[in-house]
């Protein structure tokens, strides 16, 4: 399936909101061998971390496919789409 580069940043903007929401709410329940998680509390972590791992598979297949196609190492192609996904306060939070 060919993908376009903004199909990329959308896929592993993604990708990093899922992962944003894991680490919230691992810092909102603590962590799950220093507290005792509820069931649904277990429930919320486990489906919010198989969708991260998911989408981040996705994004990082789709990348190989785009690579493999322009003729150029996915190296490349990653480090081009996780600077174009990062928002504008983001990376400018980062630089500080």
């Amino acid at each position: 399936m060919a993908h376009t580069f903004e199909e990329l940043v959308e896929k592993q903007r993604a990708a990093d909101e899922a992962h944003a929401r894991v680490l919230h709410l691992r810092d909102t329940y603590g962590a799950p061998t220093a507290a005792t998680w509820s069931e649904i509390q277990s429930d919320t972590y486990e489906t919010a971390w198989r969708a991260w791992r998911d989408l981040a598979r996705d994004v990082r297949s789709a990348m190989t496919d785009f690579a493999k196609e322009a003729g150029r190492p996915r190296t490349d192609v990653e480090a081009e789409v996780r600077r174009a996904a990062k928002s504008p306060e983001r990376a400018a939070a980062e630089e500080e």
